[in-house]
């Protein structure tokens, strides 16, 4: 299944408000009557759990783009100038994830695992922070931005050498700034066609962050370990997503058809918000960790 979004649908369901925020503390005690009835989750997150360490993401509370969809699989396959664009960007918004850290959030999720709560966390997340803070069983759904790999002859390598490279390969770009923007990319508007592209040091292959850009696959082995564990769980948890990218709105689809129950911790609304047995539309970080003082 490839990576592509929807477009938000209308709210139904008499407890899915979208825009009243709930305090912190009462959200919190329906989200840990909610783990008590269902000990065994699977939780699935999203930008929303990282933009307290800074990074940014890409969707409005209404599930609208603030800013242009991200690269494209295909555009980064066939056209050079948009490789060219998508490493000259990528030198002032790698940096951005690289440096950041957990936050509050991501912690205690990592608790919740600790106390076994957690069966499996599938994070549409590329940052691995679930993984910093602790968390042990957690699938990459998207990939991961600190590894690079090449598209011919699969060579790997840490990202942050390919960037050495292209500073390199690029001297000037170091004078740049901009805002960052999701994923590593940044708000540059320059002249790239004379940027020079790092290819493989093996192959002079095309070389790309591990990452499943729009339009490319999620690997199938992913997704079914992903199923497995959803249907070894006793319900699903979202948490910081809007759903609007199908890759993780299935899961909440095949829940619903599985009869598993399904929970939202996230700030406005989702894709699935008709498909919700509970919506907390609150703080993340709060949240969570009023509900671990509750569960202890």
């Amino acid at each position: 299944m490839s990576l592509s979004t929807l477009s938000p649908s209308s709210l139904t369901g008499e407890n899915l408000v979208a825009d009243s925020v709930l305090p912190s503390a009462e959200a919190a005690a329906q989200l840990a009557d909610f783990i008590q009835r269902h000990p065994r989750l699977t939780v699935l997150t999203g930008a929303g759990v990282s933009t307290d360490s800074g990074i940014p993401d890409y969707r409005d509370q209404h599930g609208q783009w603030k800013r242009k969809p991200p690269v494209d699989h295909r555009d980064f396959m066939a056209s050079a100038a948009t490789r060219q664009r998508y490493w000259g960007r990528a030198l002032i918004g790698w940096p951005v994830i690289r440096n950041s850290a957990p936050n509050g959030a991501h912690y205690h999720l990592a608790e919740l695992e600790r106390r076994g709560h957690v069966h499996l966390m599938i994070t549409q997340n590329v940052d691995r922070l679930h993984q910093r803070a602790g968390s042990q069983q957690v699938i990459d759904l998207h990939g991961r931005a600190d590894e690079i790999r090449c598209m011919q002859c699969d060579y790997r390598a840490v990202r942050q050498e390919i960037h050495d490279r292209s500073y390199t390969l690029n001297p000037e770009f170091r004078h740049y700034t901009a805002e960052a923007a999701p994923d590593g990319d940044a708000d540059l508007e320059v002249d790239f066609s004379n940027f020079r592209v790092a290819d493989c040091p093996e192959c002079a292959g095309i070389l790309k962050p591990d990452v499943v850009f729009f339009g490319d696959n999620v690997p199938r082995e992913r997704v079914e370990t992903a199923m497995d564990a959803l249907r070894a769980s006793d319900a699903l948890l979202v948490v910081g997503s809007s759903l609007m990218v199908y890759s993780g709105f299935r899961f909440c689809r095949y829940a619903k058809e599985w009869g598993k129950p399904v929970a939202a911790l996230t700030l406005g609304r989702t894709r699935a918000d008709d498909l919700l047995d509970l919506k907390l539309n609150a703080g993340i970080g709060e949240t969570l960790q009023h509900t671990l003082t509750r569960l202890a």
